[in-house]
């Protein structure tokens, strides 16, 4: 049922949304020179998937984890696109494509051992990662692999119609901190 609502809300939010993605292509061509951010990501029974994304930081920026990032390598844009978490728009078509859910685990690295390791335990790979989920919205980020995994597992035993839409808009009015990076 729920990926019912995940098809039809991603292919709604695409259509709608598609001024709105178009305009923050154009302007981070000038911001970045490079809108999207395509990376390797670890899916549902650890599958790696390329997530989709609208570039926050410079180019050249290492590819690692938001908490082990510099905040100073984030571009003006990019300050705002997190803070709104309009980055997060270009994810609906792994959505649509069924790699992703709106509600489920963010979606780690393949180089995070530790995280990978208690996820598994765990059986959070059983789901479909998520653009945001129970963890997002306390605020509880990659930097603590064991809780991040005991939450992710708590809302994935515990998930309901009414939660998938609670989590949503929690985020939608924003709810949670986003991808952390230090200062």
């Amino acid at each position: 049922m729920l990926r019912v609502f995940d098809f039809c809300f991603s292919l709604l939010g695409l259509v709608c949304g598609f001024p709105v993605l178009l305009l923050i292509y154009l302007i981070s061509l000038f911001d970045t020179g490079s809108p999207m951010f395509i990376q390797e990501r670890v899916g549902r029974y650890k599958k790696l998937f390329r997530l989709v994304k609208f570039r926050t930081m410079r180019l050249g920026t290492a590819s690692v984890a938001s908490h082990l990032a510099c905040a100073a390598d984030i571009t003006a844009l990019g300050r705002f696109l997190r803070k709104t978490k309009l980055d997060e728009l270009p994810q609906l078509w792994n959505v649509l494509k069924g790699e992703m859910s709106l509600v489920g685990p963010r979606p780690n690295l393949f180089n995070q051992t530790e995280l990978i390791a208690e996820r598994d335990a765990l059986h959070v790979y059983d789901a479909r990662p998520g653009i945001t989920g129970l963890a997002q919205v306390q605020g509880i980020d990659m930097s603590n692999p064991k809780l991040l995994a005991q939450t992710d597992a708590q809302m994935i035993r515990e998930i309901t119609v009414a939660s998938y839409f609670r989590f949503i808009f929690q985020t939608v009015l924003g709810k949670g901190s986003g991808d952390r990076v230090r200062e």
